[in-house]
């Protein structure tokens, strides 16, 4: 009993089929021969059978055709059971009593929704992707799904928030990935995660992008102005250790040519000016110092 319950996976085969336009012969020798006995059949017996049989023949031949353009596929059942798949195109045929479902296997282009997810440190985001997929397996995507088409929309939504709440949306530590800054990185874990949840399905996923990414509305102001003093502080931070190499460099050249003796006072107030130049945001003043230091 525990076995019937199991889900049987499907596989795609070929199937056998015929060439249409040969058969497309064997309906004109039909026709033909229809013709031979409706002529003769007022006189002889056998051209009633003869009609008859190639009546029949023909009709069987006639709901035989299909058609398969590039990039399409049809398979092929027997009252309910798999018999393979054609992916021959043009004018084909095969028994009427078999069915054939068809199925594109063309490049489909899909782009998700915005979904609001949030990401790894809490922050509500919107993420919205592109992927681009196909059929790869015929069987599977016929007769191991019940609609191939929304279970890779579910899908996609599904692999969209799992990697945007994977991730922190931005970092100006640049000391882990981020949605952001790491795009194609994300976007090929994104094919990877998605290609996993869809393999059994029969979907081959080509690619995945990021179309969109952005804080939530309710805290896109204040992540603004979070991402300003984040800036500043960094762009600080880079200014003081700047600052304070030139100044090392500019005690250590005075040293070394005797330019001027220092104490650790002069050395003191010296290192204050340096700083207070190199470091304020606005173009500084001269002051000219008629007296000594200490006056």
């Amino acid at each position: 009993m525990g076995s019937d319950r199991v889900l049987r996976q499907s596989l795609e085969r070929p199937a056998t089929t015929y060439n249409g336009f040969v058969m497309l012969l064997v309906g004109l020798g039909l026709i033909v021969l229809g013709a031979v006995g409706a002529l003769n059949a007022p006189v002889h017996p056998w051209g009633i059978v003869l009609l008859i049989v190639a009546g029949v023949a023909l009709l069987l031949v006639a709901c035989g055709f299909y058609l398969l353009q590039p990039n399409q596929a049809a398979a092929i059942l027997l009252f309910g059971d798999y018999r393979g798949t054609d992916r021959t195109t043009g004018l084909r045929w095969n028994w009427p009593w078999l069915t054939k479902s068809k199925i594109s296997v063309r490049i489909h282009n899909i782009t998700s929704e915005r979904l609001k997810v949030n990401d790894l440190r809490g922050n509500p985001i919107e993420i919205a992707s592109n992927v681009v997929w196909r059929v790869a397996d015929t069987a599977q995507a016929l007769f191991d799904v019940d609609d191939y088409k929304a279970f890779v929309m579910v899908q996609i939504e599904s692999a969209v928030r799992a990697i945007g709440s994977r991730y922190p949306y931005d970092d100006f530590t640049h000391e882990e990935m981020t949605l952001r800054g790491n795009a194609d990185v994300v976007s090929e874990e994104l094919r990877v995660e998605l290609q996993e949840r869809v393999a059994s399905a029969g979907v081959q996923v080509d690619e995945c992008r990021l179309t969109h990414l952005a804080y939530a509305q309710e805290i896109a102001q204040a992540m603004l102005r979070r991402q300003q003093a984040e800036a500043v502080i960094a762009a600080r931070q880079k200014l003081v250790e700047g600052a304070v190499s030139m100044v090392e460099t500019a005690l250590a050249q005075l040293s070394e040519k005797n330019v001027v003796e220092l104490d650790d006072e002069r050395r003191a107030a010296m290192v204050s000016n340096l700083m207070v130049v190199l470091c304020s945001e606005r173009d500084t003043q001269p002051v000219v110092n008629a007296g000594s230091l200490y006056q």
